[in-house]
This record gives C-alpha cells, structure tokens and sequence, in this order.
C-alpha cells in the first residue's frame, strides 16, 4: 500500500506543478469597450453641461438621463450598421447628431480578444437648437481615452 501511495505522488505532485506553471493569467485589464469621446464647450471653454440626456434615436437605450457634470460624454457606436443618430438634451434643450462611420475588428491581446474601432468618415450633421457646432478632433474612435468631438453650445 506505501509502494502505491509513494507512486502515485510522484506521478500527481509533478504533474500537477507542471499543469499550475503552465497556466498563464487569462485576466483582460484593458478597457475592451471603443466609445466616441465628445467633451462640450461654453463659450469656448472645457465646460461640463449641468444637465445631459443622451440617447439613440428609435431606440430603447438610454445613455445619460439628467446627468449631470459628464466630461467626457462616452457615445457607442453601432458596428452593425453605418450610422447612427443620436437625441442630446443639454440643459433641456434638445438637438440631433448623425454620425455616418465605418468600423472594423482590431485585436486588442490573446486575453481581451477583439473589439470594433470606428472611423467618422464625414463630418456629423446636427441640428443648431443648444449646439453651436462640432469639432472633430480625431476620426479615429478607439477604446484609448482620445477626444474625438469638441461640442460647443
């Protein structure tokens, strides 16, 4: 019975050291999600509005409802279709933005997998009810913490 015992160690303890060292950390601690990233403007100063209401048009999703202090407001894009339009309520006035893109797949590691980029592929067409007029910073939407809309209003 010892024989078996002393054995049967020698074969589970290595193999088990073995299986434990060769495992690697399959933990994803970079941000996976790529969000338009639009600061707003008063007067051409970096101003969080006091009120923000933010969802897609003929949608259910609600982005922001009467938040207040957003800066930057973080805007998702719909890789499965070409365009979206947006309904934005700053301090209860309310416009639209269009936003016409194109997105593709990027890796971004083994351990958070694959995520869509976007790319504005022209400049978004607003109504002019609070908003003063979009910049685009950068084109490129990506899940790095870039501005891409500058919004005065």
């Amino acid at each position: 019975m010892r024989k078996f015992i002393r054995g049967s160690l020698l074969i589970i303890l290595p193999g088990t050291i073995l299986f434990l060292l060769s495992c690697t950390q399959g933990s994803c601690f970079e941000e996976t999600e790529s969000y338009l990233k639009a600061s707003f403007y008063k007067n051409s100063i970096l101003t969080a509005p006091d009120s923000l209401t933010l969802y897609g048009l003929n949608t259910d999703s609600t982005i922001y409802n009467k938040t207040a202090s957003i800066q930057p407001a973080l805007i998702p894009l719909n890789a499965s279709t070409e365009s979206c339009v947006f309904v934005i309520q700053i301090n209860g006035v309310v416009d639209t933005i269009e936003f016409q893109y194109s997105s593709y797949p990027h890796l971004i590691s083994k351990e958070c997998g694959y995520t869509f980029y976007h790319h504005l592929d022209t400049v978004p067409k607003y109504t002019q009810h609070v908003i003063d007029t979009i910049y685009v910073s950068n084109k490129t939407i990506t899940n790095l913490n870039v501005e891409n809309l500058r919004i005065f209003y």
